[in-house]
């Protein structure tokens, strides 16, 4: 039993739809995805202790609870054992480029602090789920590109002369460190996971939220800010992610795992149940058709592109088959990780190239 009388349970969320310019209706429409406006939506935040879009419990005895106050009141219950922290540390989000996502960064958690105030910065990585063939994304800075020539490009909207293209299709997943100047789309659906931040700096002459102009002086401030913040060194390159069979007819396969979040697709194509054992919360998100969750005596439905956050305190999870899933979490990363993974065979180099490497050359860049 908790400090506050309630055991924890699984936990349906509310969700915050952000109709952006560069959105469209593949959320709902291709995804499934109900309850949401039937109007262009760039983005649903399925899990978010963001301020100002915090999520709230819709079910059971903690509902109207706000997910920050679930995290003071049961940390240990939902994170696991020897947690602690002011609020949840993963925020995930289904977004539909329709259109091309703005030019922009979001700084690293050293200079979120030295320049924005922040706690923490935010790397965050994307998981594709449907792309039009030859999409592409911009992911980082061309090898040899100097800060005066970028900033020249990025004054200019000349995005191509200076940022690394690359082709992602349904299934890749990128990993993109903080301090990476990024976009995708147009014609791509993306399930993100990230810091919990909503920090970034944009590099665009429109706001994204209405398309409006931005003026010579705030669009000269922005590139300001963002020169102080861009990672030189980061390129990123689409993975397909490492494969474990965890039975006839299922898989699981890690998408991408660093040190600030970890994220996994499990799929079954018989009826058989995938089972799921766990030490810290999972976020799972639903990306298949409706599938039957159990967790101890706890036992209902997850429809299309509906989310469940599962508490620390369940320890496992099944689900029934035909299913496709996927688990964000914050993981440690020997116990979650690399132990599975080096357990079926894959080199430690493989693994660290899901994510924990690319922070660590991230940490040395700063450090130098």
């Amino acid at each position: 039993m908790s400090a506050h009388g309630t055991d924890l349970y699984p936990l349906r969320l509310s969700v915050t739809a952000r109709p952006l310019v560069f959105g469209g209706h593949a959320i709902a429409r291709r995804l499934g995805k109900k309850g949401i406006p039937d109007w262009s939506i760039a983005e649903t935040w399925e899990c978010s202790d963001v301020t100002g879009a915090v999520s709230v419990v819709t079910g059971g005895p903690l509902a109207g609870r706000s997910l920050r106050q679930v995290v003071a009141d049961h940390p240990e219950a939902l994170m696991g054992a020897g947690w602690s922290g002011r609020c949840f540390p993963v925020l995930t989000k289904f977004i539909d480029a329709a259109g091309a996502l703005p030019v922009h960064l979001h700084a690293d958690d050293e200079t979120a602090r030295r320049l924005e105030g922040q706690p923490n910065g935010k790397t965050e990585a994307w998981h594709i789920l449907d792309a039009a063939p030859g999409a592409t994304a911009l992911c980082g800075v061309k090898d040899g590109v100097t800060a005066d020539r970028l900033r020249a490009a990025l004054e200019a909207q000349d995005f191509d002369a200076v940022l690394r293209r690359l082709p992602v299709r349904a299934g890749d997943t990128v990993y993109v460190p903080g301090g990476t100047l990024h976009s995708f789309g147009p014609d791509t659906l993306v399930y993100e996971i990230e810091q919990t931040s909503d920090i970034q700096q944009h590099a665009m002459r429109w706001n994204m939220e209405d398309g409006s102009p931005v003026g010579d002086a705030e669009f000269g401030s922005h590139l300001d800010l963002l020169m102080q913040q861009v990672d030189l060194g980061a390129g990123p390159d689409a993975t397909p992610g490492l494969r474990i069979a965890v039975g006839d007819g299922a898989e699981r396969v890690f998408l991408c795992a660093g040190p600030y979040f970890a994220l996994e697709r499990l799929r079954a194509g018989t009826p058989e149940p995938l089972r799921h054992t766990f030490a810290t919360a999972q976020v799972l998100s639903n990306v298949g058709a409706p599938v039957r969750v159990r967790t101890g005596a706890w036992s209902e439905e997850l429809g299309r592109a509906e989310t469940l956050l599962l508490p620390a305190a369940c320890g496992e999870v099944e689900i029934t088959g035909p299913a496709d899933v996927l688990f964000g979490y914050l993981p440690d990363l020997d116990r979650d990780v690399r132990g599975p993974l080096l357990g079926a065979g894959c080199p430690l180099p493989l693994i660290d190239s899901l994510g924990a490497s690319a922070d660590a050359r991230a940490a040395g860049t700063r450090e130098d």
